[in-house]
Formats: structure tokens, C-alpha cells, sequence
């Protein structure tokens, strides 16, 4: 006599057991989102607040930013960037916060208010007024392989590349990108941009 098989009995088990590994994909999936959020969250950003008015009109005094620390571990920071920046010694314990004007080996100048690259005028990314004071840079500055020259946006007001407490900043000093302003919402980099007249 053939045994009896129970179909129902065989499809119930069947779909429990889709059923079973549709969740544990879907928690391992969560799990694994969650992780990734924390490590992104853990190893590439970080927040600070704007402490003085040297970048001031593109970020004030009191801003809140969240420091992309990521990108410039892929590549080097881009003219015109604002970026995060500590040096080592202890009167500079704290971030700075400034344009990225000059690039490794370039050679910088300032007459008359304008900043010179490389001999050539350079063309302003952001609304910025003529410099009175030139600073060092009144005399040409060659930047070695891995040093950027900054300047603050509030160009009469920010302690900068053009003074020797400042200086030039060395890629190893730099923390991170200038990401986002969280308490007026706004990408950093796109706020202050100088609008084709």
C-alpha cells in the first residue's frame, strides 16, 4: 500500500522556511545598515562650531558644521574648498575654519588687495572684499609639496596664511572638508558663491 503524503503539511513547512529567510536577510540587511551609518558617522564626519568672524559672510560666528573628514583621505583639497583645519602647537588647539586659496608648489602673492597664483590674478570664488593688509604675502610665497595657503572670507578681518601664527597649512593638519551648516541648513562650499555679473 503507497504511503499517504501530506501536501498541505509539505507547502506549510516550505513556506515557513521562505518565510524564516526573508527575515534573516532582511535583519541581517538592518544589522548591516545600522553598522555602516555608525562607522560613516564614527570615521568620517565631525562637528565644530564657527568660534570667530573670519569667514564671515559665507559663516558666522555661532554656526554649527559638520566636517566631511572623509574625502580628503581619497584626495587633496580643491581651490576655493573651505576647510577644516588644527595646527600643532597648543595656541592653535582649536579648528580653524578658511578658503583654500593656494595649492602645493604654487607660488602666492598679494598686491593692491588681489591675490596673485603663480604670477596670474586669480579669479574669486566667493564675494570678498579688497585686502588692506598683504601680510607675508606682500613677498611671494613658493608652497611646499604638501602645504595650502588660506585665506578667511572677511578678508580685513581673519588671521590667516598671510600671518606668520597662521601660516601655511600642512596637509597633515588639515582634519576634514567643511560639509554642512546644520543650524541655517546650506552646504558650506555653495554659500557666499560669487554669482556671474
Amino acid at each position: 500500500m503507497a504511503e499517504r503524503y501530506d501536501y498541505t503539511h509539505a507547502e506549510r513547512k516550505e513556506r515557513i522556511i521562505k518565510i524564516c529567510i526573508s527575515v534573516s536577510i532582511w535583519v541581517v540587511s538592518v544589522v548591516a545598515v545600522i553598522a555602516l551609518a555608525w562607522l560613516l558617522i564614527r570615521f568620517s564626519i565631525e562637528k565644530t562650531t564657527v568660534v570667530d568672524a573670519s569667514m564671515e559672510p559665507t559663516l558666522l560666528e555661532g554656526d554649527k558644521i559638520i566636517i566631511d573628514t572623509l574625502t580628503y583621505r581619497i584626495r587633496a583639497p580643491k581651490r576655493n574648498e573651505i576647510i577644516v583645519f588644527r595646527q600643532g602647537d597648543s595656541e592653535h588647539s582649536f579648528y580653524n575654519i578658511k578658503r583654500v586659496i593656494g595649492l602645493p608648489g604654487e607660488k602666492i602673492r598679494i598686491s593692491e588687495g588681489v591675490v596673485y597664483i603663480n604670477g596670474e590674478v586669480m579669479e574669486e570664488f566667493a564675494k570678498v572684499d579688497s585686502m588692506i593688509l598683504p601680510g607675508l604675502a606682500n613677498y611671494e610665497i613658493e608652497l611646499g609639496e604638501d602645504e595650502f595657503f588660506v585665506l578667511g572670507d572677511s578678508r580685513n578681518n581673519s588671521e590667516d596664511s598671510r600671518y606668520a601664527t597662521v601660516g601655511n597649512v600642512k596637509r597633515s593638519e588639515i582634519v576634514g572638508r567643511a560639509w554642512i551648516r546644520t543650524n541655517k541648513f546650506g552646504f558650506v562650499n555653495s554659500l557666499n558663491k560669487r554669482e556671474e555679473e
